[in-house]
């Protein structure tokens, strides 16, 4: 399960080609190794007459002996540079990558109804759905939210992303049929700042694999601009690497579809590309040659839609998703619950003539459908219409309608 020991080599040669690195402590941080075995390596290159010792040793490296490439060092380095651009970090071989997903895979997390209300504490969400959301967490499954627009199933999703909680190990890339997949990123991957280790301290912290980054359980969101191709191995054909698709990227932690049904692709095309992964845990990749291979598939994929599932999905599809939950607006009493608690952060006021104005005239123009958007907008409103008119924040039945008159078109036929 070592990476191939010529591939090894030049990863090296090619770092300290492009890095400028000269001693074995500075080359085993550039490519992520042990002292040890780059030291391995560097000799390994010394009998191939590729690295020479320069005969200094360099004061700020501890009175390290430094290396430098020789000329058939460096046409060697620029000959791998040539096949592929990826040097520094040492990949992973994906058998080794594959046993470290299901140490750290998301189904063994078990959420608790209080790290998931901890989480979503700034939501106000009935028991019933918490009901609804605890087993599919913990189950790591796919889940399907829907409903209406507005009524936070973004929110929702992001909450259980916070309720996770815990760490991953990221690799910087894998290899594969001696190709690199750049899988570390850092616009997906909140790594943990490590603290260095004190040379004067009696206990040294355990250490982990360099090749690997400390990261947050990754969570990717996409929306309307999500296609099909997105899912596939990305090939640089300028750096001749492979980059890692989204739901790779998001191993061991939440892969978020949201607002299913807008982007180009069907819904029921995005979920046949997922029903292998979805039921069988591996997703099937496919490199420039045409080869295949499987890769783990260890995340939560929750996809979030304002359409009814029997619109969008085939009942074949329906069956693969294994947890579907409606996400409803709140009744009247939530509804107030979250007035109350936006208008409180907000600084304004509460008045109970605008509020009986909102609940008795407004509401019943719409048929009294209350959704958990609507707090914040006609709040947000308000406080604009009392800056602008230079007066304390404040509400009143004018105020109300002011707003209102702003969260809906009136349906009417334009003149062209």
């Amino acid at each position: 399960m070592r990476l191939p020991i010529v591939m090894m080599r030049d990863i090296m040669l090619k770092t300290i080609f492009r890095k400028n690195v000269d001693t074995v402590s500075e080359i085993a941080v550039a490519i992520c190794l042990p002292g040890s075995v780059t030291q391995e390596l560097i000799d390994m290159a010394r009998e191939q007459k590729l690295i020479e010792a320069t005969g200094t040793l360099n004061a700020n490296s501890g009175n390290e002996m430094g290396y430098q490439l020789t000329d058939a060092g460096k046409a060697r380095a620029l000959d791998a540079l040539s096949q592929s651009e990826y040097f520094g970090a040492m990949p992973v071989p994906l058998d080794v990558y594959r046993e470290q997903v299901k140490r750290q895979s998301i189904r063994n997390i078990q959420v608790t109804r209080d790290q998931l209300i901890g989480a979503m504490g700034h939501l106000v969400l009935p028991d019933s759905l918490l009901d609804q959301l605890g087993p599919a967490v913990s189950a790591g499954r796919s889940v399907l939210m829907y409903g209406p627009p507005g009524n936070g199933k973004s929110s929702i999703s992001n909450g259980i992303r916070d309720a996770l909680g815990d760490n991953v190990y990221v690799p910087f890339a894998i290899e594969y049929a001696g190709q690199v997949i750049t899988v570390y990123d850092p616009i997906v991957h909140t790594a943990i700042e490590q603290e260095p280790d004190d040379p004067n301290s009696l206990r040294r912290r355990k250490r982990f694999d360099t090749r690997y980054v400390q990261c947050e359980r990754p969570t990717v969101v996409t929306g309307g601009e999500l296609t099909l191709g997105m899912l596939d191995l990305v090939y640089n054909p300028t750096a001749r690497t492979y980059q890692a698709p989204l739901q790779l990227k998001s191993t061991g932690g939440i892969f978020i579809v949201d607002d299913l049904g807008r982007q180009q692709e069907p819904p029921q095309a995005l979920i046949n590309r997922w029903i292998v992964p979805l039921e069988e845990n591996k997703d099937i990749l496919g490199l420039q040659s045409g080869e295949k291979f499987e890769v783990p598939f260890d995340t939560l994929v929750i996809f979030s839609t304002n359409f009814h599932p029997n619109e969008i999905f085939d009942q074949a599809a329906l069956r693969r998703i294994f947890f579907k939950i409606k996400i409803d607006g709140p009744n009247q009493e939530n509804f107030l619950k979250i007035f109350a608690m936006v208008a409180r952060k907000r600084g304004m006021p509460l008045d109970e003539a605008a509020l009986v104005h909102l609940l008795k005239v407004k509401y019943p123009t719409i048929n009294n459908i209350y959704a958990n958007y609507q707090p914040i907008f006609l709040i947000d409103q308000m406080i604009s219409i009392c800056e602008f008119e230079g007066i304390p924040y404040q509400m009143s039945p004018d105020l109300i309608d002011r707003a209102w008159s702003n969260m809906f078109v009136k349906d009417e036929t334009i003149v062209k």
